[in-house]
């Protein structure tokens, strides 16, 4: 099975924005709606600038977008990044889903 067709690259920055906590409340935050990079700044014990960031390592990975509006930059969840990265793990769980089957399929045959 190919699994889809994210260069590698691509694929290390989507786990790298991923593999911090922050950087994914910050998509969970920004998926149900619009905020200020000020605005996430509220819910973290950290810099604004550490906020700024941490929306940059997500921005590089396609998963938010940030626009200047005025003198606030606005992050949003950009859908198509989010989407290329469900399909992604779709692929993988089908893939351990298969080798769980036939695992499965070997023990019922012992």
């Amino acid at each position: 099975m190919v699994v889809y067709e994210i260069r590698d690259a691509d694929l290390d920055r989507l786990f790298q924005a991923f593999a911090d906590a922050t950087r994914r409340d910050i998509v969970t935050r920004v998926t149900a709606g619009e905020y200020s990079v000020s605005g996430l700044a509220e819910h973290y014990a950290m810099s604004f600038a550490a906020v700024q960031k941490h929306v940059a390592v997500l921005e590089r990975a396609s998963l938010v977008t940030k626009e200047k509006r005025g003198r606030e930059q606005i992050v949003r969840a950009h859908h198509d990044g989010l989407q290329r990265a469900r399909r992604l793990l779709d692929e993988y769980e089908t893939i351990w889903r298969q080798r769980a089957d036939r695992i499965a399929d070997i023990l019922a045959e012992g």
